[in-house]
């Protein structure tokens, strides 16, 4: 089986997944060497039903389809669709390959099923392991049936944490990678997957009405929300550049259309002076390697 990279996404990240399907082919020296598919939702009529509830953290919640993450149960799709053979890497659609993603798909796993960046104490747990970027060894997760685990989700049979943050595998068959492969915001010459991963200040919204919901119940939450109403401008403009020079390649290839784009902004989906910082940022990654 081809060694695949597989990207998560639903209507408001599709436009963000196919630019960061780019980035991964563009930056690779070996871009022939593997396939990228982006997984959507909408292909999956068990995530799209209505009036459904998952057990999240220990509390009954409603299952919102058209939530701005309601793409990560696919995070284990991958190995029923490789047919449990071969390596695949599955990341958000909010990630963007910098360094050459086939030296990953390369990399001796050391006989482990799966290899991920470690984030101890976050979301206050000690031994978070950030899933949003994985390698995996195929053969080795025959036991990822994706529809009966979708099953079980809704059937509140494990909780949704436990499953995201891997607390049901067996901890033998995890490594670690490091974090250069995913890189929580932070972009420099070692990043190797930059990782866009605090919400509010995703590059490509910058000004637009924030449309995802806090799941936090904290006494500060309503004060938080008053603040965040908008989506607020990335602290590093260099990420900003990076998202924007990438968009600009695929609209001078005709990946893109600005047909395209201007629906997008009108959807609320990427933010409405997205045509001029194309134009800004046209040479962005020229002028960087001439720096």
């Amino acid at each position: 089986m081809r060694p695949t990279l597989f990207i998560q996404a639903n209507d408001r990240q599709m436009l963000c997944a196919r630019i960061s399907a780019h980035s991964y082919m563009r930056n690779s020296r070996r871009p022939d060497g593997f396939d990228v598919k982006i997984l959507h939702v909408r292909d999956y009529p068990r995530l799209m039903g209505s009036g459904q509830s998952i057990l999240r953290d220990g509390l009954v919640r409603e299952w919102d389809r058209d939530d701005l993450q309601s793409f990560t149960p696919l995070r284990f799709a991958p190995p029923i669709l490789m047919d449990f053979e071969g390596r695949a890497v599955v990341t958000d659609p909010d990630c963007f390959g910098v360094g050459d993603v086939a030296e990953l798909l390369e990399r001796d796993m050391a006989g482990k099923a799966i290899l991920a960046v470690p984030r101890p104490g976050h979301n206050k747990s000690p031994d978070y392991i950030a899933t949003s970027v994985m390698l995996l060894d195929c053969a080795k997760l025959r036991h990822w049936q994706f529809d009966q685990q979708l099953e079980g989700l809704f059937a509140h049979d494990f909780d949704y944490i436990d499953w995201i943050e891997l607390k049901r595998e067996d901890r033998s068959t995890i490594g670690f990678l490091e974090h250069e492969w995913n890189s929580f915001d932070v972009l420099t010459p070692d990043t190797k997957i930059l990782h866009t991963t605090k919400r509010r200040t995703h590059p490509w919204k910058t000004g637009l009405p924030v449309d995802y919901t806090l799941r936090e119940t904290g006494p500060f939450d309503l004060v938080r929300r008053l603040a965040n109403r908008r989506y607020q401008a990335h602290p590093d403009r260099n990420q900003e550049a990076l998202v924007y020079s990438l968009l600009a390649e695929m609209v001078d290839r005709g990946l893109v259309t600005r047909d395209e784009l201007v629906a997008e902004m009108a959807s609320n989906h990427i933010r409405h002076d997205s045509l001029e910082l194309i134009e800004r940022y046209r040479n962005w990654s020229l002028l960087k390697q001439a720096a």
